[in-house]
């Protein structure tokens, strides 16, 4: 039998879960950071800090992280900058702040977590071909001790894709969430990492008593059918097929057009992109694994009039489906808030925070209005605790698969494990 030690059992019963949220939008980073240290706690230290800032700073970035150290404790911090800030402020009130300067700042105390930062240098990948292994050796984080990871990366790096699949690979049951970036023009890195600013890419391991329930939520609904891709180059579709019918993309994206509303052909001008599809291999809770078609969002780059091809910001194959997809709010809107509610549903308990990654075609472009997605969260779950950026690229799951995403929201809520 275990020992028990009463004031031991006391000692622990003390320490609960705390979120602590501040946000500035002060322009000069030290007013920022004043504002930020006097709506947190000073006299306690925390398990994790996580710092959101926008790219209105990035000359200060090197000073940021000391100044905040010096003033704030917590054994790990982490973050990067992007196009935009999502944060809570000391009213309570959770807000996006769109090509603004801002400084958001997140304490968590997390009783029974297991947090690890990790710092990733994707000049050199381990091979994909190679042994599951050589990329758990490269991360240095064990598989087992793993639920959930934040990633975020510099949007200079290359091998975005590679470094997903790896990850994946070496820890299947742990969902990766995060972003890519801000790009500025300092020359320095755009990833925080304890009291350093850098590149590559950097991440934190959560496990123990806690995880990360990712939630992803497109800003895009379909249009007309599903096409088959008959033949490609690289990024360009030559031909499509639907049906027993083979033609250009452009001419079957013409047909798709006719069909629309006035209204709907009115947004297309602006509001058009490519649903690329991707096929999990997802496990059933009964019977044999089936196969799930995801659509991710991707742009149109151009038309070439002479033969009908289009170009797309993503790289194609032939026997890939597609599908024409029409940018829309209210979709966009339904399809969050549905998320929301089935998390809130499987759940006992709210979670402790959100954290939000978006796109910068989301926010006021997408809504029309400020606080698009923070406040369809708030609708559903009162009173949550939000911080987040405005990326350069989504990172977040889709089936059991990790993905870079547009025009997306990917939320990761902070929860304790169910039992």
């Amino acid at each position: 039998m275990e020992s028990f030690y009463p004031f031991d059992w006391f000692r622990r019963s003390e320490v609960r879960p705390t979120c602590q949220t501040a946000l500035s939008v002060k322009p000069s980073l030290e007013d920022a950071i004043k504002e930020i240290v006097e709506s947190l706690e000073r006299t306690s230290s925390f398990d994790l800090a996580i710092v959101f800032a926008s790219t209105d700073f990035a000359s200060d970035l090197n000073r940021l992280l000391p100044i905040l150290q010096s003033r704030l404790k917590a054994a790990h911090w982490v973050g990067c900058v992007g196009g935009g800030v999502i944060g809570t402020n000391s009213q309570g009130n959770s807000l996006e702040i769109e090509r603004e300067p801002a400084l958001s700042v997140t304490l968590l105390r997390l009783p029974g977590a297991y947090l690890q930062p990790f710092e990733l240098d994707l000049k050199s990948l381990p091979d994909l071909d190679g042994p599951s292994q050589s990329w758990k050796d490269w991360v240095g984080i064990e598989p087992e001790k793993c639920t959930s990871m934040l990633l975020f990366v510099d949007p200079s790096s290359i091998g975005i894709n590679d470094l997903l699949s790896g990850l994946d690979y070496a820890y299947p049951n742990a969902v990766t969430l995060g972003g890519i970036a801000g790009p500025h023009n300092a020359p320095h890195g755009s990833l925080f990492l304890n009291d350093r600013v850098v590149k590559g890419a950097i991440g934190l391991a959560i496990g123990g008593e806690w995880m990360l329930e990712a939630l992803v939520a497109k800003g895009c609904r379909p249009i007309g059918p599903v096409f088959s891709i008959e033949q490609c180059n690289k990024n360009v579709l030559l031909e499509l097929s639907h049906k027993e019918q083979r033609d250009s993309p452009a001419a079957f994206l013409q047909q798709v057009l006719s069909n629309l509303s006035e209204e709907e052909r009115d947004m297309v001008r602006d509001s058009l992109f490519l649903g690329v599809e991707c096929s999990d291999l997802v496990i059933s809770g009964v019977g044999s694994p089936r196969a799930q078609a995801t659509f991710l969002v991707r742009n149109l780059i151009g038309i070439d009039p002479t033969n009908g091809a289009v170009a797309v910001a993503d790289r194609l194959r032939a026997g890939q489906n597609v599908q024409f997809q029409l940018r829309e709010a209210e979709s966009s809107r339904q399809q969050a808030e549905q998320l929301l509610k089935a998390s809130l549903n499987r759940f006992d308990e709210p979670p402790l925070c959100g954290l939000l990654f978006a796109c910068l075609g989301r926010g006021t472009s997408l809504y029309g209005s400020l606080n698009g997605d923070v406040a369809i969260a708030r609708e559903v779950i009162n009173e949550l605790p939000i911080a987040g950026v405005f990326c350069n690229g989504e990172i977040g799951p889709v089936g059991v698969a990790t993905h870079i995403h547009a025009y997306t929201a990917c939320w990761g809520l902070l929860r304790r494990k169910l039992p």
